[in-house]
C-alpha cells in the first residue's frame, strides 16, 4: 500500500471507523478490552461480545471502518485475515460501504440467496482467507 495515500484512505473510512470506536467505547466501559493489530483497532469482550449476539449472521468478528469488534481475543485471531479484508474495502469504498454491502444483501435476499454468503464483499474476504489458509 502507497504510505503517501494512508492518511486519505483513514479519512475515507473515518465516518464508520467512528461508530467502531463508540462500539469499543462501550466495549471497555463494561470490561472489555482493546488492542491495535495490523493498522487495525481491535475491541473484544464486554458489551462488544453481547452486541455481536444480535447480529443475524452470529458472526465472531465484525468490522467498522479501522475497528474490528470481536467476542474474544481468540475469535479476533480466527478472524483477522478476513476483517482485514473487510478494512480493506472500508478504505475503497468510505461511507458507502456499509449501505453497499446491505444493498448486496438485500438484493440477493431478494433473489432467494445467501445474503451473507453470497455477498460479494464477504466472497472477497472468504476467497483471501482460503487462499491463505495454511494446511497442516
Amino acid at each position: 500500500m502507497n504510505r503517501l495515500l494512508l492518511p486519505f484512505r483513514w479519512l475515507w473510512a473515518s465516518p464508520w471507523t467512528a461508530v467502531g470506536l463508540l462500539v469499543g467505547l462501550v466495549g471497555l466501559a463494561t470490561g472489555g478490552r482493546v488492542r491495535r493489530r495490523d493498522g487495525a483497532i481491535e475491541f473484544y469482550g464486554g458489551a462488544v461480545a453481547r452486541l455481536l449476539r444480535l447480529v443475524p449472521v452470529d458472526p465472531m468478528a465484525m468490522t467498522l471502518g479501522h475497528v474490528i469488534l470481536g467476542r474474544t481475543a481468540a475469535a479476533l485471531d480466527a478472524a483477522r485475515r478476513h476483517e482485514q479484508v473487510h478494512v480493506r474495502q472500508y478504505e475503497r469504498w468510505g461511507p458507502l460501504f456499509a449501505p453497499a454491502y446491505l444493498l448486496c444483501s438485500l438484493v440477493l435476499w431478494l433473489r432467494g440467496r445467501d445474503a451473507y454468503r453470497d455477498n460479494p464483499f464477504e466472497r472477497e474476504a472468504f476467497e483471501t482467507e482460503r487462499r491463505h489458509r495454511v494446511l497442516p
